[in-house]
């Protein structure tokens, strides 16, 4: 994680002025089952889309809020970033598209029978959303129905 002092002056006036939401207490639900019986889905903030996919809307002012669904049988090396945020360095998840949405880590602990099996689909958000009020309302309730439709167990965040 960066220092505050790395930011040019106008990143770091919005980040000192930018009104944090404070989610208290922090929801969470208990596990049903144990990991190794247990569906997991990935659910990043990367930006990530496969080629055939729209990519994400960076003039949206506020962040687009919509979600892509990335097959579980997509290759990672051909996911697409359009993470619009220039206040990271975007090199090493281009590089390695694991360390922002690790399907691989995920078929390899399936494999070894850590976790019980991927979900069909994972879900590929849009990070830096500043405008998080759309979001909250319509897309995650959207997103929560598709993880639940899909028999998902565990969803594993991956914020970026």
């Amino acid at each position: 994680m960066g220092e505050l002092s790395e930011f040019q002056v106008g990143r770091r006036l919005f980040l000192k002025t930018y009104p944090w939401r404070r989610i208290d207490p922090v929801p969470w639900a208990p596990l049903r089952r144990p990991l190794a019986e247990s569906k997991l889905a990935l659910v990043s903030s990367a930006g990530f889309v496969v080629p055939d996919q729209e990519p994400f809307d960076e003039s949206r002012r506020g962040g687009d809020p919509s979600f892509r669904e990335i097959p579980s049988d997509a290759d990672p090396s051909m996911l697409v970033d359009t993470h619009r945020s220039q206040m990271f360095d975007h090199g090493g998840m281009r590089r390695d598209p694991n360390l922002a949405f690790p399907l691989d880590r995920a078929r390899e602990l399936v494999a070894s029978g850590r976790i019980g099996s991927l979900a069909r689909r994972h879900l590929s958000f849009m990070g830096g959303i500043t405008a998080p009020g759309r979001l909250i309302k319509h897309t995650a309730p959207a997103a929560a129905r598709a993880l639940v439709a899909g028999g998902v167990d565990v969803a594993l965040l991956v914020p970026v």
